[in-house]
């Protein structure tokens, strides 16, 4: 790793860092209080069948036999893995962003199958990036490492404190997809993107949102996904 490209790396992870862990602001804590009416309000049955759903085909993306895990990058320097890692984030952006605009202009339906696709898109990117930095999708606990990302990315401020706080403490992660509380993961990701994707099936402007919405929803997950890996690097 040359020197410079290893200070620029921690000076982008503490501003990272600083960022994330912010106390959210009043508009922030406003926004926040309306979902959780708006949740509350939702019956009891329909949160369970949205967990079931987002369970069963995060499960079946993250386990399935069909799932070709890329091989670990051995021997490269940061810097080499850190470019690879922005040329993969950058061709998942494009991709995110042309599926999103074709499902924007498609009205409903297309835009209710685009929200599974893209969780697809959005942890296959995870499993090529940890490759890249030499860690192996088949092993249980990386595929754990992944969903805990995915919730760094995709949270609430207080949530994602707490992730924050378990992927920087021993023990603290959980041990098996058993463990993982899916009914958490599916209503902070549902809540975080929730505005931005209803604003998809407007006439008219839905193809544009839903193309601009995709592009920064993997952006955000691709710089997220960089500084975790980074975190375990220099600790």
């Amino acid at each position: 790793m040359s020197e410079a490209y290893e200070v620029r790396a921690r000076a982008e992870l503490a501003v990272w860092k600083r960022r994330i862990l912010k106390k959210p602001g009043l508009l922030g804590d406003a926004a926040r209080a309306v979902q959780g009416r708006i949740n509350r309000a939702i019956p009891e049955k329909v949160h369970a069948v949205i967990t079931e759903v987002i369970e069963q085909m995060t499960r079946g993306i993250m386990t399935g036999s069909d799932l070709t895990t890329p091989q670990p990058l051995i021997g490269a320097g940061l810097e080499e893995r850190e470019a690879r890692v922005r040329e993969k984030i950058a061709l998942y952006r494009t991709t995110a962003a042309a599926e999103g605009g074709v499902a924007g202009a498609g009205g409903f339906l297309l835009a209710a199958v685009d929200f599974p696709a893209l969780i697809g898109l959005k942890i296959k990117l995870l499993f090529d990036i940890a490759a890249l930095y030499g860690h192996s999708g088949d092993l249980a606990a990386e595929r754990l490492y992944i969903l805990q990302i995915f919730q760094l990315a995709f949270s609430s401020p207080g949530h994602r404190h707490e992730i924050y706080d378990a992927m920087t403490r021993t023990g603290s992660t959980p041990v098996s997809l058993e463990d993982f509380d899916w009914r958490k993961f599916q209503q902070e990701y549902r809540d975080h993107i929730d505005l931005a994707k209803l604003a998809q099936l407007i006439p008219v402007i839905g193809a544009p949102v839903g193309a601009i919405v995709n592009f920064h929803l993997v952006d955000k997950l691709g710089e997220t996904a960089m500084n975790a890996y980074r975190l375990r690097i220099f600790s």
